[in-house]
């Protein structure tokens, strides 16, 4: 594997009795799609956050690009290419798509400032076209966020993600909810987005993460259960035990044969 973006060592995470994150030890090197699966209460949602700076972890450490961000503030850390979205949606419901992708790109200056020069907001609306055709939204560009389908709103957030020119992009699962048609949309969408920036989501769906992945975490009691590609954790008898479940292997079986 490529020298790690992203490397987690002995990561901890205590909520009074509960151990959410436990002594989880991870790397995860670029060009890759890595998806991070376990069942409810696995600690998957909690280390996204301890990796954005969200929660400040127990113990352990984070590093992001060979930079320590272990207690780094959230935005600092956004701003060395570390971009994640939510598992429930938030975008800015009365303004248009946009306006909420050039507000987006507008924090990434160091000040907001209304009086910038001509030319650096022909960059922002360049920018903001660029994240928009990505996204495979300019086509609802005027439409009002609040008017937006959930499948539409899930691709805002990821383009409100993505104006902030990441290097890596964290998805808390993000099809969750979706028709099968909307699910398609963003899976395909998001597979196009994993050729320039590097993805890691976190996916109860079985479908979207052995088709999408290239490799798998699985996390279960706040530790890695197991590690490998789709078709090593198809055949892991712990992951199938666990996770998956012994009726589900004739079925991803046939997926991926």
């Amino acid at each position: 594997m490529t020298q790690p973006i992203l490397r987690i060592q002995n990561l901890t995470k205590n909520f009074g009795g509960l151990t959410a994150v436990n002594d989880l030890s991870l790397e995860l090197g670029s060009g890759v799609v890595h998806a991070i699966i376990g069942p409810n209460g696995a600690g998957k949602t909690t280390l996204f956050n301890l990796i954005s700076g969200f929660l400040p972890s127990t113990s352990g450490t984070v590093w992001f690009d060979g930079q320590d961000v272990t207690r780094m503030r959230t935005h600092l850390i956004s701003q060395l290419g570390l971009a994640r979205t939510l598992q429930i949606k938030s975008v800015f419901s009365s303004m248009t798509v946009e306006e909420n992708v050039w507000i987006a790109v507008q924090s990434r200056g160091k000040v907001f400032d209304p009086f910038s020069r001509a030319s650096s907001l022909k960059d922002t609306q360049r920018r903001t076209d660029e994240v928009l055709e990505q996204t495979d939204l300019s086509r609802l560009a005027k439409r009002t966020a609040g008017t937006l389908s959930y499948g539409d709103v899930a691709l805002l957030e990821i383009g409100i993600a993505l104006a902030t020119s990441p290097k890596m992009l964290l998805l808390d699962e993000p099809v969750c909810g979706m028709s099968p048609a909307e699910t398609d949309q963003t899976v395909r969408r998001v597979s196009d987005l994993s050729k320039s920036v590097d993805i890691v989501i976190i996916e109860h769906d079985m479908e979207v993460v052995f088709g999408l992945s290239d490799h798998i975490t699985v996390m279960a009691q706040g530790a890695v259960l197991a590690e490998g590609t789709p078709s090593e954790i198809q055949a892991n008898e712990k992951v199938r035990i666990a996770y998956l479940g012994e009726d589900d292997d004739d079925q991803i079986g046939a997926k991926h044969a």
